[in-house]
C-alpha cells in the first residue's frame, strides 16, 4: 500500500468521502435472519450428510469468506506460537464443537429446540464470568435474570411432565453447545485480549484452525459420501458462506458502529426467528411449552446484561 505525501508546493489531495453504509438497523436485521435460520440449515443439512461432514463444510465456506476478506483489507494471520496456541483452544471452543454438537442435536431434536438452546448463552455466560471473572460483579437483578432464565430452560423441556417427548440426549448437545460459547469467550478474554492484532486476523485464523481440527476428526467418523445430494450441500454452503463468514463480518461492523451492548442484542431475536422458520418451512409441531418456555428465557438473558451503575 502506498502512501501520498505533500509538501507546501503542493496542494493537499481532498479529504476521500466516506462509503455509504447500510443502516446499521438494516444490518442487524440481516444478521437476526442469517443466525435464526442457520439452524434450519443445519436441519437440512444433516439429512443428507454426517454431522461431522456439515460442520466441516461450514467451516470451510466460512473459512474462505474470512480469508478474502482478509485479502481484501490486505491484513495477516497473526504471528507467533503463543497467539496461534490459544487460537486452537479457542477454535475449538467457538467453532469446532459446539457447530458439530448441534449438527449431532438435530438429528433427534427440532431445530426450534436447538434454537431456543442457543439462547441460554448468555444465562451460562453470566453464571461462569461470576467465577472466572474477578471484576464481573452479581447484582440482584442479573442473579434474578439468572434463576428466571433457567426457568424458562425448564418450562422449555416441559420438567414437570418428565420432560414426555424430549430426547434427551439431542437436547443435552443443544444445552452443551451453547455453554462451550462462553466458556471460549472467558478464555479468550484471558489470553487473547490486547495481542495487538486486529479482530479479522484473530477471527480468520481461528476459522482456519477449527477448519483443520474437523479435517483430521472427519474422516476417523464419516466415510465419503456415496452420493452429494444438491438441497442438504446447498444448506450447508449457505451456512458457511452466510451464518459463518458474512455473518461475522456484519457483527464485527456492528460492534464497531453501535458498540457490543447493542450488537449483541441480536442473541434475543435468534431463537423467535429459529422457531418461525421451523414451524413454518419444515412443519415442525410446536406444543405451548417451547413459545412461553423461549420468552422466560430471553427475559431472563436480557436481566443477566443489566449492568450496575459504577460510582
Amino acid at each position: 500500500m502506498s502512501t501520498l505525501t505533500t509538501s507546501s508546493r503542493t496542494r493537499p489531495a481532498a479529504p476521500a468521502r466516506p462509503r455509504a453504509r447500510l443502516d446499521w438497523r438494516l444490518r442487524f436485521g440481516a444478521l437476526s435472519l442469517i443466525w435464526g435460520f442457520s439452524f434450519l440449515l443445519i436441519k437440512v443439512g444433516t439429512e443428507g450428510y454426517a454431522p461431522f461432514q456439515v460442520t466441516l463444510g461450514r467451516l470451510v465456506f466460512g473459512t474462505a469468506v474470512l480469508v478474502t476478506a482478509m485479502a481484501v483489507k490486505r491484513e495477516r494471520l497473526p504471528r507467533g506460537a503463543r497467539p496461534w496456541g490459544h487460537m486452537a483452544v479457542a477454535a475449538f471452543l467457538l467453532n469446532a464443537l459446539p457447530f458439530s454438537l448441534f449438527a449431532y442435536s438435530e438429528l433427534t431434536i427440532p431445530s426450534t429446540l436447538a434454537g431456543i438452546c442457543n439462547a441460554t448463552s448468555p444465562l451460562w455466560g453470566m453464571a461462569l464470568s461470576l467465577v472466572a471473572l474477578s471484576e464481573d460483579r452479581p447484582t440482584r437483578v442479573r442473579v434474578a435474570g439468572l434463576g428466571l432464565g433457567f426457568l424458562g430452560v425448564l418450562t422449555v423441556l416441559g420438567a414437570w411432565q418428565g420432560f414426555h417427548g424430549l430426547d434427551a440426549t439431542g437436547t443435552a448437545m443443544a444445552l452443551l453447545a451453547s455453554l462451550s460459547y462462553p466458556v471460549g469467550w472467558i478464555y479468550v478474554r484471558r489470553t487473547l485480549a490486547g495481542t495487538g492484532n486486529s479482530h479479522l486476523s484473530m477471527t480468520g485464523g481461528q476459522l482456519l484452525l477449527a477448519t483443520v481440527q474437523l479435517a483430521v476428526v472427519t474422516p476417523l467418523f464419516t466415510g465419503v459420501p456415496e452420493h452429494f445430494a444438491l438441497v442438504p450441500l446447498l444448506a450447508v454452503a449457505g451456512l458457511g458462506v452466510l451464518g459463518t463468514g458474512l455473518a461475522v463480518l456484519i457483527q464485527y461492523g456492528l460492534v464497531a458502529e453501535v458498540g457490543p451492548t447493542t450488537a449483541q442484542m441480536v442473541t434475543y431475536f435468534i431463537p423467535v426467528i429459529a422457531t418461525a422458520a421451523g414451524v413454518a418451512i419444515l412443519g415442525e409441531s410446536l406444543r405451548w411449552t417451547t413459545p412461553v418456555g423461549a420468552v422466560i428465557v430471553l427475559a431472563g438473558a436480557a436481566l443477566t446484561q443489566v449492568r450496575g451503575k459504577r460510582a
